[in-house]
Formats: structure tokens, sequence, C-alpha cells
């Protein structure tokens, strides 16, 4: 068992290896999670969280790394979630973005952690939003939060981050499945990636359309900017850091900012209460219980919902 209030002293002051071992206990489901959890409560809530998406391919990394380097220069503390596929092996991270942006790893004002998913779908890791909480309570200013990469699914960072940001190039067909899944409804900034190529301005004039058509807003609401970027030469990099912060600013001003963090809250707290009472489900096979409420629902005595609504009673006590 580790000393929590002393992980979390030290990743204040910002030791690498505090906060890697926090995330580790997250990771893990840690018994001592809630003890992580609540040393942290009063310490988060002042980092401005990025989500970076995107099918596989656009950039999503290179284009977090000079992100990176661009608040570097700005002299703000950077953490980076970086979520990639399982290991069908080891059910850890696959790629490992680490390796992607070795240039911020000396760099002590930079964190950067790569998660596996795990079989979780959406493009994120189960376990980001406490990791998140543990790197805004480490102190950093902005944190990036990645998505695995895998296409239409990964739509979960729209709950999970302030400003969500998605990345298309060109020639990758991009265009047309940004019509998809609910792609243009979850991007606050669009980035057209590898903008050197032929046809960056046909892509981003094709998005800028299927915006037009999507568009329902209101005088004041906010019209989602497209900005053309060659990452890999940190080519429009500060034009999309301002729009960040002009879209930080916008919510701010209008309480979409707060609104979206309590948003983010309820939907943390119902994920633990769902997964809660699913394992005491799951504990409840062979229990007479069960046995029970199936057998009156074979002979017809009672239906499957309302047999699950007496097992619920049966596990909350209400």
């Amino acid at each position: 068992m580790q000393d929590v209030s002393t992980l979390v002293a030290q990743a204040r002051e910002g030791r690498p290896r505090a906060v890697a071992r926090l995330i580790s206990l997250v990771e893990g489901a840690s018994p001592q999670l809630r003890e992580v959890m609540a040393a942290l409560a009063p310490l988060a809530g002042n980092a401005y969280v990025v989500g970076l998406t995107g099918s596989p391919g656009v950039g999503k990394s290179t284009s977090t790394s000079a992100l990176v380097t661009a608040y570097r220069k700005q002299g703000k503390r950077v953490g980076v979630l970086a979520v990639d596929p399982s290991s069908p092996f080891s059910g850890g991270a696959l790629l490992g973005d680490r390796v992607r942006m070795s240039e911020h790893a000396s760099d002590p004002g930079v964190y950067i952690r790569s998660m596996a998913t795990r079989g979780h779908l959406g493009g994120l890791a189960w376990a980001a939003p406490q990791a998140i909480r543990v790197l805004d309570a480490a102190g950093c200013d902005v944190i990036l939060v990645e998505t695995v990469g895998v296409g239409q699914s990964e739509v979960e960072i729209a709950s999970q981050a302030d400003t969500s940001v998605v990345l298309l190039a060109p020639g990758m067909g991009d265009g047309i499945q940004a019509a998809k899944a609910g792609i243009l409804e979850i991007g606050d900034v669009y980035v057209v990636n590898k903008a050197d190529r032929d046809g960056a301005d046909a892509t981003a004039r094709e998005l800028n359309h299927m915006l037009g058509l999507g568009e329902s807003r209101g005088p004041g609401d906010w019209r989602p900017p497209i900005v053309k970027t060659v990452a890999a030469r940190q080519e429009g990099v500060d034009e999309v850091v301002e729009a960040l912060e002009k879209h930080r600013a916008w919510m701010e001003e209008r309480g979409v900012l707060a609104e979206r963090r309590r948003a983010r809250a309820a939907h943390e707290v119902e994920t633990i209460a769902v997964t809660a009472l699913r394992r005491r489900i799951g504990d409840l096979h062979g229990d007479r219980r069960l046995d029970a409420l199936a057998e009156r629902i074979v002979a017809g005595r009672l239906d499957s919902y309302r047999a699950a609504d007496e097992l619920i009673e049966g596990l909350t006590g209400n």
C-alpha cells in the first residue's frame, strides 16, 4: 500500500514518478482509488482539457506534439493522455505515443502518458476521467487527450473535454466521413492537417459546406473554425491555439464551460454507480435470489422487467 497523501504532495511538486503512480492506481482500479480521488478533489478544476480526435493517419500524435510545443512557448505546463489500442496479450497500450513525442521527454513541464483502452469503446480508456483529474491536480495548465483513432465511434471525447478538436487530412476520404456518425456535432475546432498536400483546400471547403448544412445556430452561438496546418513543420499550430483560446473565452463568457464540466462530473458519477451496480449483479450468479426470480419468469408468474426491478430494489434497499 502506498501513502496517498505523500504521492499527491509529490505530484503537486511536479514529480513525474508520483504522477505516474497515481495514474497507475487509477488504471488498476486500486483499492486506494477512493482515497486518491478524495485527496485530489479539492486540488483539481483548473486545467483546460482539449480533446483531439480523428481517423487513423490524420496526424493526431504529430498535432498533439506540435500543440505541446506551442503551449510550452507560452510557459504553460502540459499533460498529455495518449489513448492507444490495447495489446491482446498484455492489455497494455499497443502503440505507445510517448515514442512519437520523444522530443518532450526531457521537459519537466510536460507529462506524457499512454493509456490502453482495454476494450472500452468510444476512443477513450475507461480510466481517462480520473487520469485527467490526476494531471489537473498535479498542476497542468493544459491537458491534451488524444483518442485512440478508431474512426467514427470515438465521439466520447466530446463528453470528456472542454474543447474538442477534430482532425482531418486531404486525400483520405475524411470529407465524406465527416458527414457520418455525429462527427460534425462534436467538433468545436476543425483542423485540416497535412495542408501541403493536394486537396487540402477542397477538404476545407467541403467541411465548411457540411458545417453550413447542419447549422442551426443563433446569434452569438459558436461557429467552429476550420484551421489548416502542417503539424510536422509547426505551420498553422499557433492559429489552432488561438482558435482554442477563443473558444475557451466564449465558453467562459456564456457559462458553457461550467455547464460542460458539470455534465462531465455527472456522467462520471453515473458511470461509477452503474459499474458498481453491474459488479454487484455479477456477484449474484448462482445466488438463490436470482434463481428464484428466474423460476418465476419461466413459470409465467413474473415478467423480466418486473424481475429486474425487484432485483435492483433488493440490491439498493429501495
